[in-house]
C-alpha cells in the first residue's frame, strides 16, 4: 500500500505591479493556513517519504510552514509543477513512484485534475468535498494498493480531503 498527498499551495496575495505571478508569495491566511496543515498532517501521521515541490514561491513557503511541524521526507523542487499539467504531475509521480508516501505541493487545476483523474472511489465525504474544487491549502489523500510507480487513473481511494480553516 501507498500514499500520495496532494496539497494545493497555501492563499497567495495578489501579484503587485511588475510581480509575476511566480513570486507571489503567502498571505497571512496563508501562512495560518500552511502551519495548520502541517499540524494536521503531523496529528494524522500523513508523513511523506518524499515531497516534489514547485519552485514558485508560494508552494515553497508552504512547505517552509508545514515542515516546522512535521516531516517531509527528502524534498525535490520541480519548475515542471508550475508550468505542467495534470498528465506531467502523473508522469513525475511514477518517475518518483519507489517512495512508499508522495507529498506533491503544487497548483490548480493540475492537482483538482489529478485528483478526481486518480480516484476511483473514496470516502463519501471526502469526494462530495472534492466535487466542489480544491481550494488553497486542500489536501487530498490517496491510497493505492500498489506501489505509486504504477499508479494509473482510477486506481486511487480518496480516504481523505482536508479544508483549510479559513475556508
Amino acid at each position: 500500500m501507498s500514499r500520495l498527498y496532494l496539497l494545493r499551495h497555501a492563499r497567495a496575495g495578489w501579484a503587485k505591479p511588475g510581480m509575476k505571478d511566480f513570486d507571489r508569495p503567502l498571505d497571512e491566511t496563508g501562512i495560518a493556513d500552511a502551519k495548520a496543515t502541517g499540524e494536521v498532517m503531523r496529528a494524522c501521521h500523513y508523513v511523506p517519504d518524499l515531497t516534489l515541490c514547485s519552485t514558485a514561491l508560494r508552494t515553497r513557503e508552504t512547505l517552509e510552514e508545514i515542515a516546522a511541524s512535521t516531516d517531509t521526507g527528502r524534498v525535490i523542487f520541480l519548475d515542471a509543477l508550475y508550468s505542467e499539467d495534470a498528465g506531467t504531475y502523473l508522469d513525475l509521480i511514477l518517475q518518483n513512484g519507489s517512495a512508499g508516501s508522495l507529498l506533491v505541493i503544487g497548483h490548480n487545476p493540475m492537482m483538482e485534475d489529478l485528483a478526481m483523474a486518480v480516484s476511483r472511489g473514496g470516502e463519501e465525504s471526502a469526494l462530495t468535498l472534492l466535487q466542489h474544487g480544491f481550494p488553497t491549502s486542500g489536501l487530498a489523500v490517496i491510497r493505492f494498493e500498489k506501489s505509486l510507480g504504477r499508479a494509473a487513473p482510477d486506481s486511487g481511494y480518496l480516504e481523505a480531503f482536508l479544508l483549510p480553516m479559513h475556508q
